[in-house]
């Protein structure tokens, strides 16, 4: 199998599967900037097929380790809106060009950005604790952010931490949660031809980098302040959603 070999590929490769293990290594955060960061040099879908085997890959691991701290009411809540999250991007993405879907993707980032910026400060885990009706809701729009765009957190946590879990049921339910979600991206992407020799071979290629990025996020957690950390990928998600809007708007609107 032959990987891609363009040099400005992995200008923007490299970093993104660093943030991506950084993620999994203990800043949940950052892993946002690592479908936008590589949407710049792919179509949206295309990038987010090929980090696909990486995050799944993590996912195992990580489900193996939190085998037996995971919430079953959230899962049973989650799920089915997740469900049709994943099935809702399917059928966007089917029917809407390549420049449609990086506009949305730009302005998914924006508003994720955005709504740091309004949060920042305000303790989540202070909030009413919301009802299974609204899990569905938060569940979905987890599903489809993440399909689109590999961003699924901040509905996801907009739903769980009011609810103020145990530390490791907390840890455990959420990667049961996404490593779920990860696995129904499989169908959507084999669907719509997402997955490519070249690109699953550049995945095998980078799975070495994002394990040892993994090691690196768990020494940056000792570190690094952790407030400084996220207000940097805030930065990154804002600059990259007003890059992605406008190459969007210009394929759209302009072309």
């Amino acid at each position: 199998m032959t990987i891609i070999t363009d040099p400005l590929f992995y200008v923007f490769a490299v970093p993104a599967v660093v943030m991506l293990g950084i993620s999994k290594g203990g800043f949940s955060g950052i892993g946002m900037v690592s479908t936008p960061l590589l949407a710049l040099m792919l179509p949206p879908l295309q990038a987010a097929a090929i980090l696909l085997p990486i995050i799944l890959l993590q996912d195992v691991l990580s489900c193996w380790i939190y085998r037996r701290n995971w919430d079953p009411w959230n899962l049973k809540v989650l799920i089915p809106g997740a469900a049709v999250g994943v099935g809702a991007a399917w059928l966007l993405a089917a029917h809407v060009s390549d420049g449609g879907i990086r506009l949305l993707v730009g302005l998914i980032a924006l508003g994720f950005a955005l709504y740091a910026f309004l949060t920042r400060g305000r303790p989540l885990d202070k909030l009413p604790r919301p009802s299974a009706p609204l899990g569905v809701v938060w569940g979905g729009l987890a599903a489809f952010t993440s399909t689109l765009i590999q961003i699924g957190g901040p509905p996801y946590y907009a739903f769980v931490l009011p609810q103020r879990l145990e530390k490791l049921l907390y840890v455990g339910t959420t990667c049961w949660f996404f490593g779920l979600v990860n696995m129904m991206k499989v169908a959507p992407y084999f669907g719509l031809s997402q997955f490519s020799t070249a690109g699953l071979a550049t995945s095998a290629a980078l799975i070495p980098l994002a394990i040892a990025s993994n090691f690196l996020g768990i020494w940056l957690v000792k570190v690094t302040p952790e407030a400084l950390f996220y207000k940097l990928t805030n930065i990154i998600v804002l600059l990259l959603g007003l890059e992605l809007t406008r190459q969007g708007v210009v394929d759209v609107f302009l072309r």
